[in-house]
């Protein structure tokens, strides 16, 4: 399963099962068809796709999508990760886990991890 190439240490493409991300024309694919995705539902997405596996924190997010401050309290981010999982219809639940009170993480879809419990989830791997 590829899941980011990597050229000139930029990565420019995320792709599993599902989803896949062009980070250099800024454009999604779920199975195969064109997500519509406004310019904040984009960023946000490529912004955890990038940090796959890892916890994003609100404020990160924030700061990073919207160039909020951390003072400022805005129920933004809930939408647009609202947007976001509408849009990742029957994986959305897979690919987007809300860490209540600190914020989100990606998970690349792996269907061995489906199937066999207690498997560990691959690292997220940079290929060339």
């Amino acid at each position: 399963m590829e899941r980011i190439r990597e050229i000139s240490g930029q990565s420019l493409m995320y792709r599993d099962t599902h989803l896949t991300v062009d980070f250099q024309k800024q454009v999604a694919t779920l199975d195969s068809s064109p997500m519509t995705l406004t310019k904040k539902e984009y960023e946000l997405l490529a912004l955890l796709v990038g940090y796959a596996g890892d916890i994003v924190p609100r404020e990160e997010q924030l700061m990073r999508v919207w160039g909020y401050s951390t003072e400022i309290r805005t129920r933004t981010l809930d939408v647009h990760i609202r947007h976001l999982r509408k849009k990742l219809g029957a994986y959305a639940s897979h690919y987007i886990e809300t860490i209540f009170g600190i914020g989100h993480r990606f998970q690349p879809y792996d269907t061995s991890r489906r199937a066999q419990v207690g498997v560990d989830v691959q690292t997220f791997a940079l290929t060339a």
